[in-house]
């Protein structure tokens, strides 16, 4: 398969990280170009709600004004994360005509997390895709993930726990309202554990299942202003359903 380029990038603001995603999903939708595969990890924390998640439904808003915690909403589906140190960020950016599996929803989320669990055999050899869009180990999640789908193009992006506490992701986020089955109801602390590696060298097998390599291409700054405005208009937005 053709060679994906590697950014390992965090930006200072957890907005500008998830702008950042979608600026490079814009371009490669707009132009071809190369393939992308993104990693980052924020050194705050901060909270991420999916494009149709509630913030009553799904946040402890009020322990995350007491801390100060950004609550922001990604363009992408999935459930409510809490992301910051301990939780690797990635995201693949791809030309839907890359692969035939990316040609829909399912069969796309198949493709890309049966090759994120085979990186991830190297530490933990059960870790699997289970549920919707997660990786877990033995029934306990570790990875949650979701797609945004554009005329010409894809961004998978997802979390993987690697030392973040359970219990931190009970303090700010609720019990959610909509559950993958093999969570059988579990709260936080039972249904929630991390990888044991080191995250260097999580990214170091994922890009090299990916093949990817870095480039000297810089990063779509242009664009970062308005994927910055897109995220915080939506982030002030709430869906009228959870649907």
């Amino acid at each position: 398969m053709p060679a994906l380029r590697l950014l390992d990038l965090t930006l200072p603001l957890p907005v500008e990280n998830l702008a950042l995603d979608e600026a490079l999903l814009e371009e490669l939708d707009e132009y071809s170009g190369t393939p992308v595969l993104r990693f980052w990890e924020s050194d705050r924390l901060f909270v991420v709600l999916g494009r149709a998640s509630r913030v009553a439904d799904e946040v402890n808003r009020a322990a995350c004004e007491r801390d100060g915690l950004s609550i922001l909403r990604r363009a992408s589906g999935g459930g409510t994360v809490l992301q910051g140190p301990g939780c690797l960020s990635y995201a693949v950016v791809l030309p839907l005509q890359w692969h035939p599996d990316l040609a829909d929803i399912r069969s796309t989320t198949r493709f890309v997390l049966k090759r994120m669990a085979t990186a991830l055999h190297e530490w933990e050899p059960s870790t699997s895709f289970q549920g919707i869009s997660d990786l877990a180990i033995d029934g306990m999640k570790i990875s949650g993930n979701a797609q945004r789908r554009t005329r010409n193009a894809l961004l998978f992006h997802g979390t993987i726990l690697h030392s973040m506490r359970a219990d931190l992701v009970a303090r700010y986020l609720r019990h959610p309202s909509r559950q993958p089955d093999y969570r059988a109801d579990r709260p936080h602390q039972a249904f929630l554990r991390t990888i044991t590696a080191p995250p260097q060298a999580i990214k170091q097998a994922i890009a090299s299942s990916w093949n990817a390599e870095p480039t000297d291409c810089g990063w779509p700054i242009s664009r970062m202003p308005h994927a910055i405005a897109a995220v915080l208009a939506r982030s002030q937005d709430e869906p009228l359903s959870a649907s």
